[in-house]
């Protein structure tokens, strides 16, 4: 993009104080800026003008039938069959979410990179490796890993993995891929600038994945491999069981387009996403969503009857991801505290929101699925989240559960 064309979009835009400060910038600085305009996704437009209303649900809302530990267990079997030989014959691939950073766990750079070892390292990324390489000791063959970085941790998290050796996975299976980045704006639908040289840009949230590997021409890759079902899990959970052939077994043979790795909810109240029917389709609620009566509603035998709580380990159909890609999901506005550069190229971090960034949740894909499997799985042995430097869902408390699982730390 050359600076003529970046003015003229620009003006056509209403956002020319994007170029501010071009004249008193060198040539790469020049250049770094013309780019990142060009990147800029202008469909948050749309959904400033015309903005989605989230704040309710559907008209009819129904606990979903799910697929229990006990359901499990009397058929472990025949789905772990089913499941190891789809992965055998390559049926099956994981996608990473490593976009985050470690921020608040009190460190700069990749949350994979975060070393949660106590006598020795072990990082994020490395227990999960762990866990994969489990599976492909089981099922005899390794599963193609996709790992999604964003725009701020990319190179960094690259040149992580490569320090240490892709963790003894093969090159030839993994690969990088940046998430795709949306604006950050004021009040008024003005993009910030996040430096003189760069306008304010952030990952477009973990619902954006799909359209990520797109962008990055990914799918003729899956393709041409022969892949039919993705795993994608987020990089907080240690002891994420990625590519379960147990779980690809159960989904493959439900006949469904997506399978959701489930913790029954500990009590009414827990702070989770739960699996549901909404307008007679799947749907994932979050907690606050639910009216208390809902959330205290049992069945005859005494469980919760919304008790699928989501842990971000999603199996998905390809071919109904991709019939489905050009369907925009819900965006999300939310407001932020955003840094940037002010008039005076003066660098102010506020104190209170004073923005709006546009994310999409990979939740809201499950809805276009137009059917699920919830499977349970042992909140000890599966879901360890490392969201907080201390307290619940810490790294102390992953420690903990790592320890019960007989990792070394």
């Amino acid at each position: 993009m050359t600076y003529e064309q970046a003015e003229k979009l620009l003006k056509e835009k209403g956002q020319e104080q994007l170029l501010r400060f071009y004249k008193e910038l060198n040539e790469a600085e020049r250049s770094r800026l013309l780019e990142g305009i060009e990147k800029i996704d202008w469909s948050f437009e749309e959904v400033l003008k015309n903005p989605e209303d989230l704040s309710g649900r559907g008209r009819d809302i129904r606990p979903i039938e799910g697929m229990s530990l006990k359901d499990i267990k009397e058929r472990r079997e025949e789905f772990f069959a089913a499941g190891a030989e789809a992965i055998r014959n390559g049926k099956v691939a994981a996608v990473l979410l490593a976009g985050g950073q470690g921020t608040r766990l009190g460190v700069d750079g990749p949350k994979g990179a975060y070393n949660i070892g106590i006598t020795r390292p072990l990082y994020i990324f490395e227990q999960q490796m762990r866990n994969l390489k489990d599976v492909v000791e089981e099922c005899g063959a390794y599963i193609p890993l996709y790992v999604m970085t964003s725009e701020k941790n990319h190179e960094e998290t690259v040149a992580f993995w490569r320090e240490h050796d892709m963790f003894g996975y093969p090159v030839s299976e993994i690969k990088f891929f940046v998430q795709d980045m949306a604006p950050a704006v004021d009040f008024e639908g003005k993009i910030y600038l996040e430096s003189k040289d760069y306008p304010a840009l952030s990952p477009n949230g973990n619902g954006g994945w799909f359209s990520s590997m797109r962008r990055a021409g990914l799918c003729e890759e899956l393709h041409a491999r022969g892949i039919e079902w993705i795993n994608i899990y987020a990089v907080d959970n240690v002891l994420q069981r990625i590519a379960d052939p147990v779980f690809v077994g159960a989904t493959l043979l439900s006949g469904v387009n997506c399978g959701a790795k489930a913790v029954a909810k500990a009590y009414p109240e827990e702070r989770v996403g739960v699996l549901c029917e909404e307008d007679g389709r799947p749907a994932i609620i979050e907690y606050y969503e639910l009216s208390e009566e809902m959330a205290n509603k049992r069945e005859k035998d005494g469980v919760l009857s919304y008790r699928y709580g989501v842990i971000l380990n999603y199996l998905f159909r390809l071919s109904k991801l991709e019939e489905t890609a050009d369907r925009r999901i819900p965006v999300h506005i939310v407001k932020k505290k955003i840094e940037y550069v002010d008039e005076c190229g003066e660098t102010k971090k506020p104190e209170r929101e004073n923005g709006l960034k546009f994310e999409t949740l990979a939740v809201d894909l499950i809805r276009p699925m137009e059917s699920v499997l919830p499977f349970e799985v042992e909140r000890e042995k599966e879901f360890a989240p490392i969201k907080n430097r201390t307290g619940v869902d810490s790294v102390d408390s992953a420690r903990e559960l790592l320890k019960k699982n007989g990792v070394e730390l």
